[in-house]
């Protein structure tokens, strides 16, 4: 595994989290021994730069904020640009157990793409309400489109492996949703396998939610715009395994 760790580089998108990536990034590098870690500050303006060099980490700077999707895009390319095989995302807010990663990895002999998920019978993970219902609903739609049981479409623990890492370079999509919903229907039509494992998620420590009460009352109208976009879109080709 030490090889495989080696040649897999953990993607943090963070925007503002002083509080928390510094103590993020010093786990992953305690869990993950000879793993390469970088952060992507997508346009912070407190002490993300700051407190995740201290810790150990590259980091990239993005001058605005372009979401986790642009974040993560960025990550891919770089992946690429130094020669790395697989890209996992890891939140900078400390839900993410980088302990999880090696199931992931392992996961990737048999599949492109492989979700951390948390409705997958561990953990205790709750959502509530309309947002509860989206995932329910997409769940089921997205199955059917990578022909696999999915029980965590909007999870953002993800491991991608080469052909996937690949992919995304160029066309993992940056609106919201996108990074999730919208990046397993273009991983899924272009003939990626996609697997899941289930994970614990872990509350946040530190940070403000990516989502508000009035941001979770919209999430069910544009999870479904989000994928909608995303089925009526062409198929893209998917690099040939070497």
């Amino acid at each position: 595994m030490s090889s495989v760790l080696a040649r897999t580089l953990i993607v943090m998108p963070a925007f503002n989290e002083e509080e928390s990536v510094g103590d993020v990034v010093r786990e992953v590098f305690s869990a993950l021994p000879g793993v390469h870690c970088l952060v992507v500050n997508d346009g912070s303006a407190d002490q993300t730069t700051a407190c995740a060099r201290r810790a150990g980490a590259v980091v990239a700077e993005l001058p605005v904020n372009l979401g986790v999707g642009g974040a993560m895009r960025l990550g891919f390319k770089y992946a690429i640009a130094h020669g790395f095989d697989n890209v996992v995302q890891i939140d900078s807010d400390g839900q993410h157990d980088p302990a999880n990663v090696l199931a992931l990895l392992e996961r990737l002999g048999d599949a492109d793409l492989v979700i951390g998920a948390r409705f997958a019978g561990v953990g205790d993970y709750e959502a509530r309400g309309p947002r509860r219902w989206a995932m329910r609903v997409l769940s089921v739609i997205l199955s059917r489109t990578a022909r696999t049981t999915l029980t965590d479409t909007t999870s953002g623990f993800k491991a991608s492996g080469p052909r996937a890492v690949a992919l995304f370079a160029s066309h993992y999509p940056a609106e919201y949703l996108g990074d999730t919903i919208e990046a397993l229907v273009i991983a899924s039509r272009a003939g990626c396998r996609i697997e899941q494992v289930p994970v614990i998620m872990r509350v946040r420590a530190g940070g403000q939610p990516s989502h508000n009460p009035l941001r979770s009352a919209a999430y069910l109208g544009r999870a479904f715009v989000a994928l909608c976009f995303a089925l009526i879109r062409p198929s893209l080709p998917l690099r040939p395994e070497a």
